[in-house]
């Protein structure tokens, strides 16, 4: 393996077991390694550090491995056995009632660029770099020998993210391939659309925040805005909501809602899809809803678009608070991991003050136990939520 030796002093980082190496750490290499290739780390003092995959960019390495710990295919099954043996200990795993979960949560799971998700069956694999793609047989293989014959498939998912690294490739069956799609959440049933809809094909991370959506939804009113699947609405619709709104401004997100709600036999008297821009259809709301749910797709993906970011989230919670009867509650998110907790709850506070009500925080929510964030790595925290009561 090439080795990467870092300068005086940019150690430090790694011996706190984070895993990322800036470019401008780096003090020489002993050859020109290709984007995706595995290296070695070694301080200034040619101590090895650890190991990972090189790419070009201000991220240089991505450290999988710390010390001197051999990369071979057990070590990459090890990798793939503690995250599934975690999901295990989570009630994860054997649940008939719950057949989604995050296997692999990327450096949460000490494999920074690999995403696995499990639907039923079948596993959804997604890879942000060469590295961990040009490995996706071998995970393939260590899946298969830890689920045995209750893996039924494997999908790969990469081919938008290395697009745009340049890599050319289709989404694909690695092993089997499956037809049924519909998985359980928490008992409801969701018709999972792996090879062509968002992410992996659904939002896992809500799952906890949706069930907690229930329990304040009996006999409300409740809109969901930036519906998609309509996660959100179902679990509305469970807990007895007395009218669910599903809002977006996708008509085949509307058409997916509407395929859960008839899965799950809901009454379509207490549902209806609504087709418009979620700010606008927020500033002149003719229903007193109980509820509001604010989920919007990430705002931004990267620093460089932050600010805008903030200027979006603050927009629309500030139309939710001006509008929302007393005594409402609204729930609220940022999946943009570029907008950290505190300048979320910034942002949500400075809509708050403009909105001139009076508001208090009930909840603070993150993502689910199946998303871990690594304690060395707190950029892995992406999710951040609310759920306000506004007087």
């Amino acid at each position: 393996m090439i080795r990467i030796v870092l300068k005086p002093g940019k150690e430090q980082s790694v011996r706190r077991f984070h895993p990322w190496i800036f470019s401008g750490a780096i003090k020489g290499m002993d050859g020109l390694p290709a984007n995706g290739e595995i290296v070695e780390v070694y301080s200034s003092a040619a101590e090895k550090l650890g190991t990972g995959h090189y790419a070009e960019g201000s991220i240089s390495v991505r450290l999988f491995a710390f010390g001197t710990e051999a990369i071979d295919e057990k070590f990459w099954y090890s990798k793939i056995a503690a995250a599934f043996e975690l999901r295990r200990k989570s009630g994860l795993t054997d649940n008939p009632d719950n057949t989604i979960y995050r296997l692999i949560n990327a450096e949460g799971d000490g494999l920074p660029g690999l995403i696995i998700d499990i639907y039923g069956e079948t596993a959804v694999l997604q890879t942000h770099d060469r590295g961990m793609h040009s490995l996706r047989f071998i995970f393939t293989e260590a899946l298969k020998e830890i689920y045995g014959a209750k893996l039924k498939a494997v999908f790969d998912k990469s081919s938008e993210k290395l697009l745009k690294m340049g890599v050319e490739t289709k989404n694909s069956y690695l092993f089997g391939k499956q037809e049924s799609r519909i998985c359980k959440e928490n008992g409801l049933m969701f018709e999972i659309d792996w090879e062509t809809g968002q992410k992996t094909g659904f939002f896992i991370d809500q799952r906890d925040n949706r069930k907690l959506l229930g329990v304040y939804s009996k006999g409300k009113k409740v809109l969901n805005t930036f519906c998609y699947t309509g996660g959100f609405s179902a679990y509305a619709l469970y807990a007895g909501a007395s009218l669910v709104h599903s809002l977006d401004s996708s008509r085949r997100a509307l058409e997916l809602t509407g395929d859960m709600v008839r899965l799950n036999n809901f009454d379509d008297q207490r549902h209806n899809c609504i087709k418009a821009d979620a700010v606008e259809y927020l500033k002149n709301l003719d229903i007193d809803y109980d509820i509001i749910v604010l989920d919007p797709p990430a705002f931004a993906k990267h620093l460089s678009a932050r600010h805008k970011a903030v200027q979006g989230y603050r927009k629309i919670n500030e139309a939710a608070l001006r509008q929302i009867k007393k005594g409402g509650i609204i729930f609220t998110f940022s999946c943009s991991q570029a907008v950290d907790k505190n300048l979320f709850n910034s942002t949500v506070l400075a809509a708050a003050i403009a909105a001139r009500r009076k508001v208090r925080v009930l909840h603070q929510l993150h993502h689910p136990c199946d998303h871990p964030i690594s304690i060395f790595h707190p950029e892995g925290e992406y999710l951040k939520g609310l759920v306000l009561e506004v007087e």
